[in-house]
């Protein structure tokens, strides 16, 4: 008579337990235990706890291959799902097997649990194990595929509510209930104060400091003081919501006819523009995708949105400075180059017109598209390709687990609630992603890679540059200790034909089978494949972090940076006033609205995962859970460095805190 003793933890979610009946088989390679019920004294399966059963075999199963559970009725008791988190067998030859499960478990459901050993598919040595893999990914491929969901953007699941998920895929409960009970918040603080809806004019930029009574941040209020000066524009473009924008300038665009004359009185004693170009002190913002995408209507009028060019200067004080702007592509009599010498008013539109662009492209671009799309297809493609089993999916699934449901959510919000109601419209926004999905590299996604392209290497003052790349640089360092332990050569890469079809999926349907792209359409070696899912955890977590965690600070000052202006922007100079300013601005209601967006996409929750937390048990191998703490311990130290920067700061720069980063984009 052989022993086996099995543990069975059930998930501390709530409602995570069960009153039906559990049943265990053990399944090996000399035979399987029989169909033994998990009863013990008082309730088995309880939220958060861990119970051990025996299961006795007349001899020993050889070694462990599949566990099998099955959920069957208590009768006269309604449904209720079960979270099994894991189960551990302890065989009578005093080995402890670890089979990871964390998913919910339906009545009359049979669920086959495999060990936490990561096996790739050429390993598979036995035919029980070879089956097992094939069912579960035929039945990956029927619960996700991939729709068009629109033509030129990246596509996404078929999924239309995240009640068709699989529950241990949907939205925590916790997390849906602050989310709804701060909307409900927001919502009742804005129809009290009659800003709901209100088409009324702002009379004075004071008034929009009281749109929330307590709703708000040291940056938000150093915001509100300081939006007019050009040294706190200028680091917006490095350090606030959108830092994708800007690049170094050493030659002049010929349809930006800057003058030396012009901008001298702002560059550093006895400097000219041509040796600041040199130098390698000028930048440029240049919004040249916008060209000739419509904007949409208002109260039956088109608007304007204006493709620009702003030049930026660095200072003797390290300080970056708008100097010049151009509304529009075209130079012409009524396209005038503004600069900081002109009126105050004069000035100052310019600057919110540059930002109305600025601010739509981080939405729908840098935000939407290139954070959210496409971690959603690198997520959709990893449950279609990738078995449990797999060591890559081991590694991925606690950055890419919240993508789908969150994008599920918030997909009709985003593109209804918010893109239809900016400058350029749905319509106007959706174009604009497709041109730069079009133009988007791979480049472009490797912040390293990024920085250097832009020139922007050297810049001073640059927070998101300078923790951005020590996270790139800890992530990396992880992903090749784990990718290394399990894929020792570049054969064992180019021959898991698993790993190889996640790519493929990946290039087909996020970056529509652009070569231009540099997307890797394979794997041929390890370095491919550390560097690949680099980027893709950087972007499923540090990259969100950086254009999601600035909204409310940044963005609920509206005149600061606004998704909507309806005035038509300055032709000629001289003609602006405060009133200008004012009238340039959406309504109090449109207003209130876009806070109110910011305040919602920027939200925090008490079940926040940061990243680096690891709370479930998919690795059983001590080699890789060192590498798991070694990762964490990195991130601890540059949470200290970081936190002993800021204190030197006016305005800190907290977006890429660790401590601030989840680990998978969930809000």
């Amino acid at each position: 008579m052989a022993k086996y003793q099995v543990e069975v933890s059930t998930g501390d979610k709530p409602y995570s337990g069960t009153y039906d009946h559990i049943y265990v088989t053990l399944i090996g390679t000399e035979g399987q235990s029989k169909k033994t019920e998990l009863d013990g004294w008082g309730r088995d399966f309880v939220a958060g706890t861990s119970r051990t059963y025996t299961v006795k075999t007349p001899s020993s199963l050889g070694s462990l291959l599949l566990v099998r559970l099955d959920k069957e009725a208590l009768i006269l008791l309604p449904e209720n799902q079960w979270y099994c988190r894991s189960v551990r067998v302890s065989t009578p030859e005093g080995a402890t097997e670890l089979f990871p499960c964390y998913r919910w478990i339906s009545r009359g459901e049979r669920v086959e649990l495999r060990k936490a050993t990561p096996t790739k598919v050429f390993e598979e040595n036995h035919p029980l194990l070879e089956a097992h893999r094939k069912q579960e990914m035929t039945e990956k491929k029927e619960c996700f595929y991939f729709i068009v969901f629109k033509e030129g953007l990246p596509h996404c699941c078929q999924h239309e509510t995240t009640e068709e998920l699989p529950l241990e895929l949907q939205r925590s409960a916790v997390r849906q209930a602050e989310s709804d009970q701060s909307r409900t918040f927001i919502g009742l603080e804005l129809k009290i104060k009659g800003l709901l809806g209100s088409q009324d004019r702002w009379e004075k930029e004071e008034d929009m400091k009281n749109i929330f009574w307590f709703k708000k941040t040291a940056i938000s209020e150093y915001v509100a003081d300081h939006w007019k000066e050009d040294d706190f524009y200028g680091s917006q473009f490095l350090n606030g919501f959108n830092p994708m924008s800007i690049q170094r300038c050493q030659e002049l665009p010929q349809n930006f006819p800057v003058t030396d004359e012009m901008v001298q009185p702002f560059l550093d004693e006895g400097h000219t523009l041509k040796t600041e170009l040199k130098a390698g002190n000028i930048f440029i913002y240049d919004a040249k995708k916008f060209e000739g995408i419509s904007p949409r209507t208002y109260n039956e009028r088109p608007l304007h949105v204006t493709p620009g060019l702003c030049l930026l200067y660095v200072n003797s004080q390290k300080q970056l400075k708008p100097i010049a702007i151009q509304l529009y592509q075209k130079p012409a009599e009524d396209n005038p180059i503004f600069l900081p010498s002109d009126s105050e008013t004069d000035w100052l539109l310019a600057k919110m017109f540059i930002n109305n662009a600025v601010i739509m492209e981080h939405q729908s671009v840098h935000h939407l598209m290139n954070t959210h799309l496409l971690v959603e297809v690198f997520t959709v493609a990893m449950l279609r390709h990738l078995p449990t089993v797999h060591p890559i999916y081991k590694l991925l699934i606690p950055h890419f687990r919240d993508t789908i449901p969150m994008n599920i959510k918030s997909r009709g919000f985003l593109f209804d609630a918010i893109l239809s109601l900016t400058s350029l419209g749905k319509a106007g926004l959706v174009e604009l992603m497709k041109r730069c999905l079009s133009d988007l590299t791979y480049s472009a996604l490797c912040l390293p890679e990024n920085i250097s392209s832009r020139g922007l290497d050297s810049v001073p003052n640059f927070y998101y540059r300078d923790d951005g790349l020590r996270l790139w640089a800890i992530i990396n360092s992880f992903v090749q200790s784990v990718v290394e332990h399990y894929y020792p050569s570049n054969t064992d890469v180019y021959k898991d034909s698993e790993l190889q079809n996640w790519i493929s999926d990946i290039f087909t349907h996020g970056f529509l089978e652009n070569k231009a792209s540099g997307i890797p359409q394979s794997f041929d070696s390890v370095q491919d494949l550390v560097k690949f899912l680099t980027m893709a955890i950087f972007t499923a977590s540090a990259q969100h972090a950086a254009v999601n965690g600035g909204q409310f600070d940044y963005q609920s000052w509206i005149p600061n940076a606004s998704l909507l202006l309806v005035s038509r922007p300055p032709s000629t100079k001289g003609q602006s006033s405060t009133q200008t300013l004012l009238d340039a601005l959406p309504n109090v209601g449109d207003t209130a609205k876009f806070a109110a967006i910011a305040w919602v996409l920027s939200d925090t929750y008490s079940d926040a995962t940061q990243l680096g937390t690891y709370t479930d048990e998919r690795f059983d191998d001590p080699a890789v859970i060192h590498m798991i703490e070694a990762f964490q311990a990195e991130l601890s130290f540059l949470e200290e460095a970081i936190t002993e920067r800021n204190k030197g700061l006016p305005v800190p720069y907290t977006y890429l805190l660790p401590s601030n980063v989840e680990n998978s984009i969930a809000i």
